[in-house]
């Protein structure tokens, strides 16, 4: 394809915003349900979008205040200038606008300022800056302001010497060059680079929000001759740096960029604006030798035929030239649309298939185990209430003898109503952040929205944590409160911030743009001192003056001797056997989740984690209740920490299934990357641990008071 040459007249250069008031948003940008905007580009007709009004977004201060009562709000009011001051200094402006919503005009010949975001590799996990590498830069750097989201990502946006216009063709041209005097690598920068290259890493670049993406063209019917081939096409996020052949080394060191525009409607006497719909890249590497350059920094191509790569030899220095060139395409996809290219997939079908076979199966399975504990529980509550003789009653054995001991309170009590306070934040926090994510306000190309509000939540979130916790220590006759807020304030978030501290560490060692830096890490600490911890002891001290839960049934002062156990009993078993139902709700979902992760893709599939996450809570409630039932059937009355630990079950088949995908899917074979995944995958198992956990516990304690209270207790 020989890209054309349009002359246009000189104009002044100019980028236009367009009104804010009701842009219109395609249905791929806000999803209820639907797999990943798993929708192939549209290019032949427009698909009708829906109108939204665009505000600036509220803040999870003002969620967390509008929800308190009356006393509550009076006593956050010293907190919310300084949570709101805090807000601001991390996340800056950022925060409170959605990219995506104000769509950018062009004009012809306005300049498109491509942005390099930040290296990144499977293999390594370890994101790198974009300039720590030798490319061209220019002659000022300029990095943008990032929040917070971004900042744990990795993410270094910064500008390049790339000179795009909008509209304008470029044939070759040749970056950061001299006359006669091409770029030369030293043996380290050589060496560095030849490392990267081995290493599998992109190149992450940014054109008007739009990620880079390479084209990738796959053909079916391969072995049959008669039949027509039919062209798949994928895209692949990034660029690679370079490849490696016949143990050389060869960087892509020519970037032939592939900008779609789309034209809007405009008067016929004002001029037409454009927007970019699309930004790929054809990455080549050509020989120095090769390349024909001119006093103007303009070059020739050489015929694909007579060419060759620029190889990197590390163990000497390297000439070579970057070069790039520009071609625009004009595109039928509406400025709404344009996410639908990046977020594209192969195995749609596969997909919708294995969530609506674990929704049949979970409702099935769930079903049956109602029926069952619902069936049982009516003939044991009215054997329980009949008035028979004496010898009948004292040969019954069941739920019903161990009444005077099933609310007897049970070791640590604070620590474990500190455990279930910090799994009531991570589910408020859980919750609101799907719901939210399904609304599409926290899509990919606002980035660093997810994590930023997800850490914002956690925070403010802490108030229902603390007030949830007090009451059910309060319950279990705890007096020391001071010390209950104090450990439910540090224990999870202590852990947490442990090990990233201690990973941090590693990754400093190795200079990576994922290491938190020294600042945020300051900004996160007063975060968690300045809003977190005030408003867990201010929920916990309204929770610990409420009234306790009302138990049906009193507690007998010598505890009832509990009889020998059968094996099927053990702690262990009924971990492996609760933790199936609800892992496999979420097995196929957890898939995109560690691809997202630790593959570098995008994950959009916010529907369906919210259906997902709903049949997580159903299940986890269901089995916990069915465990409960079992162990007092049993006479065992030691339930509280079992039920915990039992219905928190399935973490232990996401710790094996994050195993099988480092061993199978991830080709990781250094220290620190196998360290930072095992680290980070060590605190998903335990917050999956305590969301689950909890949600089985408070659902086992419900109906534990349900049925002692449905029976006739002499």
């Amino acid at each position: 394809m020989a890209p054309r040459v349009t002359p246009s007249p000189p104009t002044t250069n100019r980028r236009h915003r367009s009104p804010p008031s009701s842009p219109r948003i395609h249905a791929s940008v806000f999803p209820i349900i639907g797999p990943r905007a798993q929708r192939r580009p549209r290019t032949d007709t427009p698909v009708a979008g829906f109108k939204l009004r665009q505000t600036r977004g509220a803040t999870s201060a003002d969620v967390a205040a509008a929800t308190r009562g009356s006393k509550m709000a009076v006593a956050m009011g010293w907190l919310l200038p300084q949570a709101l001051g805090l807000l601001s200094l991390v996340c800056g402006t950022s925060s409170f606008y959605v990219p995506g919503v104000a769509p950018i005009n062009f004009h012809q010949n306005d300049p498109v300022e491509i942005k390099a975001v930040k290296l990144t590799s499977s293999r390594t996990q370890l994101p790198y800056e974009y300039y720590s590498l030798p490319f061209c830069q220019p002659k000022k750097i300029t990095y943008k302001a990032e929040n917070l989201g971004e900042v744990l990502r990795g993410d270094r946006i910064v500008n390049t010497p790339f000179q795009v216009l909008m509209n304008s063709e470029k044939k070759c041209e040749v970056l950061c060059y001299q006359p006669r005097k091409p770029v030369v690598l030293t043996v380290e920068q050589s060496k560095l680079v030849a490392e990267r290259i081995n290493e599998d890493y992109y190149v992450h670049l940014i054109a008007d929000n739009l990620p880079v993406a390479t084209r990738l063209e796959l053909y079916s019917n391969r072995d049959d001759e008669g039949k027509k081939k039919e062209k798949e096409v994928q895209f692949e996020h990034g660029y690679r740096l370079g490849f490696a052949d016949a143990s050389k080394i060869y960087l892509h060191n020519h970037l032939s960029f592939i900008l779609y525009y789309h034209r809007e409607d405009v008067e016929e006497d004002q001029e037409h604006n454009y927007r970019v719909v699309r930004f790929e890249v054809i990455p080549q590497s050509i020989r120095l030798e090769d390349l024909k350059v001119d006093e103007k920094n303009s070059c020739t191509l050489p015929d694909a035929a007579g060419s060759a790569p620029q190889e990197i030899d590390p163990t000497k220095e390297n000439q070579l030239l970057f070069t790039y060139s520009v071609h625009w395409e004009e595109s039928d996809i509406k400025w709404a649309s344009r996410w639908d290219t990046y977020l594209t997939m192969s195995d749609v079908q596969i997909h919708w298939f294995s969530i609506i076979n674990s929704v049949v199966v979970v409702f099935f399975l769930s079903g049956i185990l109602s029926m069952i504990i619902i069936r049982t529980l009516r003939k044991d509550i009215a054997n329980y209430n009949k008035e028979d003789d004496i010898e009948d009653t004292m040969e019954e054995s069941g739920w019903k003898l161990v009444h005077g001991d099933v609310f007897r309170p049970p070791q640590y009590p604070m620590i474990l109503s500190s455990l279930l306070g910090s799994g009531i934040q991570l589910f408020c926090m859980i919750l609101i952040v799907i719901f939210v994510a399904m609304l599409g306000m926290l899509s990919p190309s606002s980035r660093g929205a997810l994590m930023t509000t997800a850490c914002f939540l956690f925070m403010f979130m802490g108030v229902f944590g603390g007030f949830s916790a007090g009451r059910l220590y309060r319950t279990l006759k705890g007096h020391r409160w001071k010390k209950g807020a104090f450990c439910t304030a540090m224990l999870y978030p202590g852990v947490v911030f442990g090990i990233c501290f201690v990973l941090n560490c590693f990754i400093w060692g190795k200079h990576s743009s994922g290491a938190v830096p020294f600042p945020t890490m300051v900004a996160l600490l007063c975060m968690w001192f300045g809003i977190s911890l005030p408003l867990v002891y201010l929920g916990y001290y309204f929770g610990f003056r409420k009234q306790p839960y009302d138990n049906p049934v009193r507690t007998n002062q010598i505890p009832r001797q509990i009889p020998e156990q059968r094996w099927y009993m053990n702690r262990f078993v009924g971990i492996l056997m609760a933790g199936i139902l609800p892992f496999g709700a979420m097995f196929i979902e957890l898939f995109f989740i560690f691809s997202a992760i630790w593959e570098n893709q995008f994950y959009y599939l916010f529907g369906f984690l919210f259906l997902v996450f709903i049949i997580l809570v159903v299940s986890c409630s269901q089995i916990s209740i069915v465990m409960v039932y079992f162990q007092l059937c049993a006479e065992d009355y030691r339930w509280w920490w079992r039920n915990f630990l039992v219905s928190g079950g399935s973490a232990f088949y996401v710790l094996i299934y994050a195993i099988f995908y480092f061993v199978n899917k991830l080709d990781i074979v250094e220290f620190i990357p196998s360290l930072l995944y095992f680290g980070y995958t060590a605190l998903m198992v335990l917050s999956f641990w305590l969301l689950t956990g909890t949600i089985g516990f408070y659902a086992a304690y419900m109906f534990v008071r349900k049925i002692y209270a449905a029976v006739k207790i002499d």
